[in-house]
């Protein structure tokens, strides 16, 4: 399976030098309409030099800017396709419909998981369990029940953890409680919802971190986030799946739940006696 940009970044961007890591963390940021710009525009925003530009596209595995520019490409046009669009792959021999699902989804899993470094899970749980702050939640038409899940388990081993649900006007109301202190999670994957991405425009400029869950070709929302993980959700249907990304929320739960253990027992104990 072919690595997208944003893959290939995350598998090698820690053995970049400072000006190439420039390079990836300002495409990731305007993930993938600044590198289609030309390299003197892509330097300049950067603020790196031309010659660093094309080092990065080398150690991305390109054989120049131009071919780079045409994975990007192919990657947007990927990004917007919608569901009734979108070309399925063809039925498998034997004509059941249950294996190519599950061929995909676990190849999405394994995919995701590959990318996804043991470093940056531990930082996120790090963060989720640091009770100086709140943990708010939220997800887009089919990614909320997502976040409403990861939100119900974390409730429950520690305070101050909350799902915003309901109409956009609501997530607003709740951003005077939202500080620098604060960890806001938000799932979103194509096609991205613009009212997610002007919440965590808000946020952002409010100081709080944000930790993105979403698809290979990164949601918009990824120039403010803290913590990108980017899962695989492509399958031979007119819908993405959500699972490998549903697998990462539960892993994150599980990484919570033990630095948590002796505090979230007790506040587990506490429940069932007011039950």
């Amino acid at each position: 399976m072919i690595s997208n940009i944003a893959e290939l970044i995350a598998d090698r961007i820690g053995t970049m030098p400072a000006g190439e890591r420039r390079a990836a963390q300002t495409l990731i940021a305007s993930y993938p309409m600044i590198g289609l710009k030309t390299v003197a525009e892509f330097s300049a925003t950067a603020g790196v030099s031309s010659p660093t530009i094309l080092r990065f596209v080398a150690r991305l595995g390109f054989q120049n800017y131009p071919e780079f520019q045409s994975s990007l490409q192919d990657e947007l046009a990927a990004q917007l396709q919608s569901p009734a669009t979108r070309t399925l792959n063809p039925p498998s021999p034997g004509g059941g419909t249950v294996s190519p699902m599950l061929e995909a989804t676990l190849d999405n899993m394994r995919e995701t998981f590959r990318h996804l470094s043991d470093k940056q899970l531990a930082d996120i749980a790090t963060r989720l369990v640091d009770r100086r702050g709140k943990t708010f939640l939220i997800g887009g038409r089919f990614t909320d029940p997502l976040a409403r899940y990861m939100a119900a388990h974390l409730a429950v081993i520690q305070p101050d953890v909350f799902h915003l649900a309901g109409q956009e006007s609501m997530w607003r109301d709740r951003l005077i409680d939202m500080g620098k202190r604060d960890v806001l999670v938000i799932f979103d994957i194509r096609r991205y919802q613009d009212s997610l991405a002007r919440f965590a425009e808000k946020a952002h400029q409010r100081g709080v971190q944000i930790v993105l869950f979403t698809d290979q070709w990164l949601s918009p929302i990824a120039r403010f986030a803290r913590h990108v993980i980017a899962g695989r959700t492509a399958v031979p249907s007119a819908w993405d799946s959500s699972a490998a990304l549903f697998v990462v929320a539960e892993t994150l739960i599980g990484a919570v739940t033990r630095q948590l253990e002796a505090e979230g027992a007790k506040r587990i104990r506490e429940m069932e006696g007011l039950r």
